[in-house]
């Protein structure tokens, strides 16, 4: 037998080994599954239905509360500043930081010795140019009965030469100019007076007793105390829903607390008066106009307000008519509700025209009576099976 034929029989063998293995190995797979239990469906568990708290709604009319932040400002300010230069000899006892004064109540004095003496100078000079006037008035009514006295038809300007006209309007002028003199000088006078130009509170006082006043320099700090302003932001979308003074409407109420400091008991009120018609440079919200009467409770005996902080303020919006007031957590993703009707789940979806920070106003969606499911559930799906607290089983 030669090699080449040993080989092939030795090939053939080996296939024909590989393939009684494979048979076999194929068998015994087959005999397994075959001998495997098969499982038997069995018949679902019913579920129970999801027990589920519940609050029935109806339809009213209600007042949003915008809650906003506003920062107090003086409604009045003003820096005094001296109008003549002189020496403060008296400074009146309120004229200091904190103190109240009233309107033309006196603050300070300047010297006036210098102003008084330039009245008497100026009077002085009105009476010798009415004077003046008094003589060149007779000696034109001289010139008018000599004129009548002579048979000679003279013109106009001819006339007014012969009767002295020029000379008389140069003294009038002359009269004129004394009188405005004297006026100034008794304005100046009167400016080293410094009064209140209304009732204020002294934020700060620049000047001492013997202190020399310049024209234009300041000379105190004060703010009226008869108002304040909170100027307050507001989200633009909510803006619509205010009401303001100057429109001729009964503007929004606003209430101010500052709880950290007054407590949840004390707060203050105030009106809405207009948009101010800008955004805010840092919250781009925008800003509007509070005013506050009595801001420092001297009548009312109510809590202070401070310049410049920071107060929380609500504000009443317009009246929303035949609307639903849903608490926001109740609200679901996608503006939807959950309501509870022949004890399964509707979802439905909430028509919101408005939204506060507590509430929702829904004016489409929910009808009276419904039943709003307010636990939160862990399967949600159209008409599941729904049991409120408290029914039997």
């Amino acid at each position: 037998m030669t090699n080449r034929e040993s080989s092939k029989r030795g090939l053939a063998l080996t296939i024909i080994v590989c393939v009684m293995i494979a048979l076999a190995v194929g068998g015994f797979v087959w005999w397994i599954n075959k001998s495997e239990p098969v499982a038997q469906r069995e018949t679902a568990t019913k579920r129970a239905p999801m027990l589920v708290e519940t609050v029935t709604v109806t339809k009213g009319d209600y007042k949003p509360q915008i809650s906003v932040l506003g920062r107090v400002v003086a409604s009045k300010e003003v820096v005094l500043r001296p109008r003549v230069e002189g020496e403060v000899i008296e400074i009146s006892e309120n004229f200091e930081p904190g103190a109240m004064v009233r309107t033309g109540e006196l603050l300070a004095k300047l010297d006036p010795a210098d102003f008084e003496n330039s009245l008497t100078t100026r009077l002085s000079e009105l009476q010798q140019a009415e004077a003046d006037l008094v003589l060149e008035e007779a000696q034109g009514q001289a010139r008018r009965r000599g004129y009548k006295m002579i048979d000679k038809e003279l013109g106009s300007e001819q006339l007014a030469l012969v009767f002295r006209q020029p000379q008389l309007q140069t003294i009038q002028a002359r009269v004129q100019a004394a009188e405005a003199a004297v006026a100034q000088a008794r304005l100046e006078l009167e400016r080293t007076s410094i009064t209140a130009p209304f009732d204020a509170l002294v934020l700060e006082r620049m000047v001492a007793l013997g202190s020399q006043a310049q024209p234009g320099v300041a000379m105190a700090h004060l703010v009226g105390v008869n108002e304040y302003w909170v100027i307050a932001t507001v989200p633009l979308k909510q803006l619509q829903r205010l009401r303001f003074a100057e429109d001729g409407a009964e503007p929004s109420a606003a209430t101010i607390r500052k709880r950290g400091v007054w407590g949840d008991d004390q707060f203050r009120e105030g009106v809405v008066q207009r948009f101010i018609g800008a955004l805010d440079e840092q919250t781009r919200l925008a800003r509007v106009l509070i005013t506050v009467e009595d801001p420092l409770g001297r009548q009312s005996g109510a809590p202070p307000l401070v310049l410049d902080s920071i107060v929380q303020t609500v504000i009443e919006g317009e009246l929303l008519q035949d609307v639903v007031r849903l608490d926001r957590d109740y609200l679901r993703p996608g503006d939807t509700v959950w309501v509870i009707k022949d004890d399964k789940l509707s979802i439905r979806e909430a028509r919101v025209i408005f939204r506060d920070a507590e509430y929702a106003y829904i004016s489409g969606g929910l009808e009276d009576g419904d039943e709003v499911v307010l636990t939160n559930l862990s399967r949600v799906r159209e008409g599941a099976q729904l049991r409120r607290q408290g029914a039997s089983e």
